[in-house]
């Protein structure tokens, strides 16, 4: 029995480490879901390792805890990569931005949303799967006097982002090749401050390659715009996936400290990061913060802060 049970732990525990390594070999799409999932995994990997060691000593045992906790410290690693030099508290802010995905069949929380944002203090507000929010233009727009989408630049109303100071050369991008108008462009002025802003919304990473091919249409992008940027939307992947790396090490783009966990939202904080707030220097992070209430949607928002260093 006890053989049984030591090799069933076994057995789980390599299939698992076998997957999140395969990273390390290829980015395969089909797995691309679980590299995000690299921390937890590995976690619970090593856990299973010494369930199974406590059943039946064994080398083998010793070897995938050996292996979880090197794909946790690497995963840690990564996470810690991109992270960007600590702001001061006191050094005011120049402006704050909220990104959120709403979800779009989220209607009874439309108003609610509105409020929010209303309350939020944000500069700019990207809202993604914008619909429930059609209704509440007219108050919105009172203090967001300048928008684009839902019927400004795109019929649709999938992307929406709101500013309270006017958007230049203001436009709206496809990307990828699955759907269209999914990356809105603009440029804030900031007295005397220009900043480039790019609301993105991704396609899920086991689509097909489609999500790669979004990578590469940002990695061009992004280079078109010089000077602060921020990137900021739902990837539906984390930092750890292969090609946000990619992207993130070809651009220079930054994050925070601690990128807060904003899916599956029964998880709370022991989720994982697929909304991203991404800045690229001389514009560096002050904050970043999750909305801790979601609103009806299956994501939970981000309320980020910036300053941009002389």
């Amino acid at each position: 029995m006890r053989d049984t049970i030591y090799c069933v732990f076994s057995v789980l525990t390599t299939l698992v480490l076998a997957v999140v390594s395969l990273r390390y070999v290829k980015d395969f799409y089909l797995l691309s879901f679980f590299y995000s999932f690299q921390l937890h995994l590995a976690v619970a990997a090593a856990a299973a390792s010494i369930a199974a060691l406590v059943v039946k000593r064994h080398w083998y045992g010793f070897l995938t805890l050996g292996v979880s906790l090197v794909l946790a410290a690497h995963g840690v690693v990564m996470t810690r990569e991109f992270v960007e030099p600590a702001v001061d508290e006191n050094r005011p802010a120049l402006f704050r931005l909220l990104s959120f995905n709403i979800e779009n069949d989220n209607f009874a929380n439309g108003p609610a949303i509105a409020d929010m944002v209303l309350a939020s203090g944000a500069d700019v507000v990207n809202i993604l799967e914008a619909e429930p929010l059609l209704s509440e233009l007219p108050r919105l727009l009172k203090t967001y006097p300048y928008y684009i989408g839902c019927g400004v630049g795109m019929e649709q109303c999938d992307t929406l982002v709101l500013s309270k100071r006017p958007l230049i050369e203001p436009r709206i991008r496809n990307l990828g090749l699955l759907w269209r108008n999914r990356l809105t462009v603009s440029t804030i002025d900031f007295d005397g401050r220009k900043v480039n802003f790019l609301a993105a919304h991704l396609t899920k990473p086991y689509y097909d390659e489609f999500h790669g091919l979004e990578i590469e249409d940002l990695d061009e992008i992004i280079p078109s715009l010089p000077g602060p940027l921020v990137l900021a939307g739902d990837f539906n992947t984390s930092i750890l996936a292969p090609d946000v790396q990619y992207l993130m090490r070809r651009q220079g783009l930054g994050t925070a400290s601690l990128e807060p966990a904003t899916w599956p939202i029964r998880a709370g904080p022991f989720g994982i990061p697929i909304d991203h707030v991404f800045s690229k220097a001389p514009l560096r992070l002050k904050s970043v913060h999750r909305i801790e209430n979601s609103f009806g949607s299956n994501h939970f928002g981000l309320l980020a802060e910036f300053v941009i260093d002389p």
